[in-house]
């Protein structure tokens, strides 16, 4: 056998493991490296005489140190981490603000109910009325700062969302143009894989998951992306951005929309993604918060307000004022809301108003309705009950609303009704002056304070559904947004130990380590000194052969 070819082989392997070793302690905290390895294999034997001899080393490939199984384990529970860190980043500001006992809506319900007992014992004293006036305006102004908050997390969520969706399509850029450079490097050279350009890709989808999950499949050697419901993200090396607009039922509310191909003329159709089957990432997580927590927030402490301020108005009504007039409304309130469909083809406005006695009656849902062409259905969100169904919703009357209708619908029009959504920040003081506070009843002359007792008893009436109290309702607010706190909190410490836990696992195949890659780089320079040693022997045979006479 040629003792110098042995060395040749031997000095290639070595170079071969010197390179990547040096590669893998070069990127030793590149995000998203793989660790690799030299692959060699025995060069096989030659037949002779005196039996069969080596010929050697043969470099194979460079492969990663890949584990699909850990990979994938690693990337759901970052996507799960990213979910609840982004819900609990917006829950937990939301608890915080309502956990406070010594400021906020109920002591100032408190303060107002106790300006009220004061008023009944002393009607005629005006410092007592001007002080429930103060009172009554601490009360709206919290109501109204509880609004601005819950208001500035959706518009904080909206542009976050607008974030989102712009990195997601930034990383479905770079995920297409990996797939060319993938699929060119493996026609170049398709008996090897492209190791660094496979962990790029691998590293941009790892953080698109942190965004959305997504699902990926794999087809000569490109990938293919999709969300939600199989809208397609990435087809080969078409990408289908998302887009973030208006809700088709909620205009101020901005929700995220796939573009999917219809037909074949390239013609790109908008599809507002199902909330509900986005279950990880971070975007997701802003969804669910907002659909879970910050919407019904909002519509339970309108609820509190709408029955507050009418309960009062209607018992202002009951009395006389200080100059010996009937009672007029003590809070304003907005008008209930119908919100009709951006995809609706007729033209009907629906429009509603409180009822006079609606206080006990207002729930916090919102209310769908939806026209067959025939008949008008009117069905309860948060239950699904069926308030109403028939040919026309004049003088329809639900939950405390009573409905109005002009113009005319189309079969498949639809509308969402809210009565309350608005209520926390638009209830204002009505009264204009502390001598229209009520205090009198009909019977006693201005001089008595009986009506505002009767209103002040009202503090412990079960005015909310006829089974809660207003302290009840908002304590009850406050209770579900801290287990909602508490839980992820809980989840949360949960899913970073088992993201730890896969990330340990992952790196102990595939990350680089330091003493290791030492021990390797030692290794494979004695075997270069060693094959160097070969040539260097195999050369002086030679020239001791060359140098007989």
């Amino acid at each position: 056998m040629n003792l110098a070819k042995l060395g040749i082989g031997a000095l290639n392997a070595a170079q071969a493991r010197l390179t990547t070793t040096s590669h893998n302690i070069n990127n030793y905290d590149t995000a998203g490296y793989t660790r690799q390895e030299t692959i060699v294999s025995t060069a096989g034997s030659g037949s002779t005489g005196s039996g069969f001899f080596g010929r050697g080393v043969a470099v194979e490939t460079v492969r990663r140190a890949y584990s699909e199984f850990l990979n994938g384990q690693l990337v759901g529970n970052e996507s799960k981490g990213a979910f609840l860190a982004a819900y609990g980043g917006q829950v937990n500001q939301l608890n915080n603000v309502l956990a406070d006992r010594t400021v906020g809506i109920a002591p100032a319900i408190q303060r107002f109910f106790e300006g009220l007992n004061a008023v009944a014992s002393n009607p005629a004293d005006p410092a007592a009325r001007q002080e429930l006036l103060g009172r009554a305006q601490t009360t709206v102004t919290q109501f109204n700062e509880l609004n601005s908050f819950l208001e500035q997390q959706r518009v904080d969520i909206n542009n976050e969302l607008e974030n989102s969706v712009t990195q997601v399509n930034s990383h479905l850029s770079r995920i297409s143009a990996l797939n060319q450079q993938i699929v060119q490097a493996r026609a170049v050279n398709p008996q090897h894989s492209p190791n660094d350009l496979l962990d790029q890709r691998d590293y941009e989808i790892a953080q698109l998951n942190q965004i959305v999950k997504v699902n990926v499949v794999e087809q000569d050697g490109m990938v293919s992306i999709s969300v939600g419901n199989g809208q397609q993200l990435l087809s080969q090396n078409s990408v289908y951005p998302l887009t973030v607009g208006p809700s088709s039922t909620d205009p101020t509310e901005r929700v995220v929309y796939a573009n999917v191909p219809a037909g074949r003329n390239g013609a790109l159709v908008q599809i507002e993604l199902d909330e509900e089957r986005l279950t990880s990432g971070s975007m997701a997580g802003l969804l669910q918060y907002r659909r879970e927590s910050l919407n019904v927030t909002l519509r339970e402490a309108g609820q509190l307000a709408a029955s507050f301020a009418l309960a009062m108005n209607e018992a202002n009504a009951q009395g006389l004022d200080l100059n010996g007039q009937p009672g007029q409304a003590f809070f304003s309130i907005p008008a209930p809301v119908a919100r009709g469909n951006a995809f609706n083809t007729g033209n009907m406005q629906l429009t509603a108003a409180f009822e006079s006695d609606a206080a006990s009656k207002i729930t916090a849902s919102e209310y769908e309705i939806y026209f067959d062409g025939v008949n008008y259905t009117v069905s309860r969100a948060n239950d699904k009950q069926i308030m109403f169904a028939g040919s026309s919703l004049d003088g329809v009357s639900v939950d405390g609303m009573q409905l109005s209708m002009s113009g005319t619908a189309s079969a498949g029009d639809k509308w969402v009704l809210s009565g309350v959504s608005q209520t926390t920040g638009q209830i204002s003081l009505s009264i204009g002056s502390a001598d229209q506070v009520a205090a009198a009843d009909l019977e006693g002359g201005t001089a008595n304070g009986n009506n505002a007792l009767a209103m002040a008893q009202l503090q412990t009436g079960k005015v909310l559904g006829g089974v809660k109290t207003f302290n009840e309702t908002f304590s009850q607010i406050v209770n579900r947004v801290g287990i909602q706190a508490q839980q992820n909190d809980v989840k949360l410490a949960a899913q970073n130990v088992l993201t730890n836990q896969s990330y340990a696992a992952q790196q102990a195949i595939s990350g680089v380590n330091l003493n290791e890659e030492y021990i390797n780089l030692e290794a494979a320079q004695q075997m270069f000194m060693a094959a160097s040693r070969i040539i260097d022997v195999s050369n002086t045979l030679m020239d001791t052969i060359l140098s007989l006479k």
